[in-house]
């Protein structure tokens, strides 16, 4: 079975392409029985055929063949482990190294000292290829005591979308091509970080809250423009940044799927890149900007349904192409950030009748001069991981300073001094 041309480009991007998402349970619990946990875990994946797809190299030359799935014998054994390292450790080994691929292209590892605390981690990793984050998301979601069955994607064609206007593809295609700017070069060598933030939960809820008198605002919104303050606050506005006036663009994947493939595993996502509201000093006014942007969404993928299908034959028919955008898409100053947000919605969720006390995610480390980070609410806890590929340490650095910003959209109370429209892409 051809890969299609996004699993091909995750292959051919130069980056290990690892991502992850790991259940944090509470430390009194009992360890994990890694026999109990093999035989829920055939019970609940090994009837979805995507976990049992092994890689198998191009046939010919790489330029004009490309990798092929082969379908291997389920075998939970080869997959599910015991770990010995903390959590932190774990995740940074994960998004600097590939996973190997004499077997299917995913892990689920076990350790019983994730943290200080003494939390329990149940940690699932796979490349990029083979899963997205949101079926990282669905396969955590079935591994739980009391998780429905996948329902499987109904018959029929998908339902019919509202037309797309030419012009809305013609202006979605200049924002995709647009100039940006990479984050600025560290003095040092570059070099992979992780960072895992507990957010304070009382702090986050307020920040849901603003802006005052509006309609509250999402994690992804708050994300973003928190993001775009601990840049500012990191490295100044726009205008004392190397490399000219170009925008510096954050980019959100968005999830393609509808109700009638909602479980469907692989990959099912667009990305949509926004300019941070950098230059803006007002923290609500940031975020502002920021939902200005997101509340484009809905038209923007419309224009996505239409521009991938027929580029994405195209590439999948040309494996050198598929390549070549993969490479160029993962330049940084094309996708510098992607930032990404979500929340676990079926609380309490239990295994093995552990409490989910919380989740982290793992996003991919991208190329140098890059940070990713995605922001996960479960239950009344909220988790930001950081992966950047900038200086030692500094994912830690830019997760403190994002928590700090975080904190000043929740304090302020009077509106925004300037409008968000300043900072719109031109």
């Amino acid at each position: 079975m051809r890969l299609t041309a996004i699993e091909e480009g995750h292959l051919r991007n130069g980056m290990p392409g690892t991502i992850g998402i790991a259940g944090l349970f509470p430390a009194d619990g009992p360890p994990f029985d890694l026999a109990w946990l093999r035989a829920r875990v055939r019970e609940r994946w090994g009837g979805l055929e995507r976990m049992s797809l092994a890689l198998r190299p191009p046939a010919g030359p790489a330029a004009f063949s490309g990798h092929r799935w082969a379908v291997r014998p389920f075998d939970p054994a080869a997959h599910i482990a015991s770990d010995d390292r903390d959590l932190h450790t774990l995740l940074t080994d994960a998004v600097s190294r590939p996973l190997p691929e004499d077997r299917p292209l995913w892990r689920l590892l076990v350790t019983e000292r994730a943290t200080a605390d003494g939390e329990r981690a149940v940690v699932l990793l796979a490349h990029h290829a083979l899963l997205d984050g949101r079926s990282l998301e669905t396969l955590f979601r079935l591994l739980m005591d009391d998780a429905a069955p996948p329902r499987p994607s109904a018959p029929g064609t998908p339902p019919r979308r509202r037309p797309v206007r030419p012009a809305t593809v013609g202006r979605e295609l200049r924002v995709i091509g647009a100039r940006g700017r990479a984050l600025p070069a560290p003095a040092e060598r570059y070099a992979p970080s992780v960072a895992v933030v507990r957010l304070d939960a009382p702090v986050m809820r307020a920040a849901r809250r603003q802006p005052e008198a509006g309609r509250g605002a999402t994690l992804n919104e708050l994300l973003l423009s928190s993001f775009a303050g601990a840049l500012r606050a990191r490295y100044g506005p726009l205008r004392a940044w190397p490399a000219g006036p170009a925008p510096l663009f954050g980019t959100v994947p968005v999830d393609l799927r509808g109700r009638h493939d909602a479980q469907r595993l692989g990959n099912g996502v667009t990305a949509l890149r926004i300019p941070l509201p950098v230059d803006l000093d007002s923290p609500v006014a940031r975020l502002r900007a920021c939902q200005e942007e997101v509340a484009a969404f809905d038209h923007r993928c419309d224009a996505h349904r239409a521009i991938l299908p027929p580029l994405l034959a195209t590439a999948r028919a040309m494996p050198w192409l598929a390549e070549v955008m993969a490479r160029r898409l993962a330049r940084p100053e094309l996708t510098t950030s992607l930032c990404t947000a979500f929340k676990w919605r079926d609380n309490p969720s239990r295994l093995h009748g552990s409490t989910l006390a919380r989740v982290v995610p793992l996003p991919q480390l991208a190329t140098p001069g890059t940070a990713n980070l995605c922001l996960v609410h479960c239950a009344d806890t909220y988790t930001l991981t950081v992966v950047s590929h900038l200086r030692d340490g500094d994912a830690e650095l830019l997760g403190g300073v994002v928590a700090r910003e975080l904190a000043s959209v929740a304090a302020c109370e009077a509106p925004a001094a300037r409008p968000a429209r300043e900072v719109r892409a031109r």
